[in-house]
């Protein structure tokens, strides 16, 4: 048995990058902050997070710098050469299927949605 399952909560790091494809696609790039607690301050961990399909659309609609998110995905690992070196690279990015909109640092009081992707 195998399980690849990850789940976070945290604020995002910047706006959404999105891209539209020709095929009718539409994929969506944020950022997210974590926070790690430890003895002496809170330090966030960052996470790459990858959105696909209508949960893309509703990222790019509704997601900004600054608010509070839950994701639910899997982790994968994005391979690359750096054109410079021509060293192999490596990056791991959460592929998320299920988005919750939390709520914004401006809007405390705001309600939660959820928005899953179907395939």
């Amino acid at each position: 048995m195998s399980l690849n399952l990850v789940s976070l909560v945290g604020r995002v790091g910047g706006d959404p990058d999105v891209r539209y494809f020709e095929s009718g696609s539409v994929v969506c790039n944020l950022t997210l902050a974590v926070d790690r607690r430890t003895r002496n301050s809170d330090q966030p961990d960052w996470f790459s997070l990858e959105l696909w399909g209508k949960t893309a659309e509703i990222a790019a609609n509704y997601v900004r710098k600054g608010s509070q998110i839950g994701v639910t995905g899997t982790l994968k690992f994005d391979h690359w050469q750096d054109r410079g070196t021509g060293i192999d690279r490596s990056k791991p990015v959460i592929r998320v299927d299920r988005l919750d909109l939390l709520g914004s640092k401006r809007d405390p009081e705001s309600t939660s949605s959820s928005y899953e992707e179907e395939f």
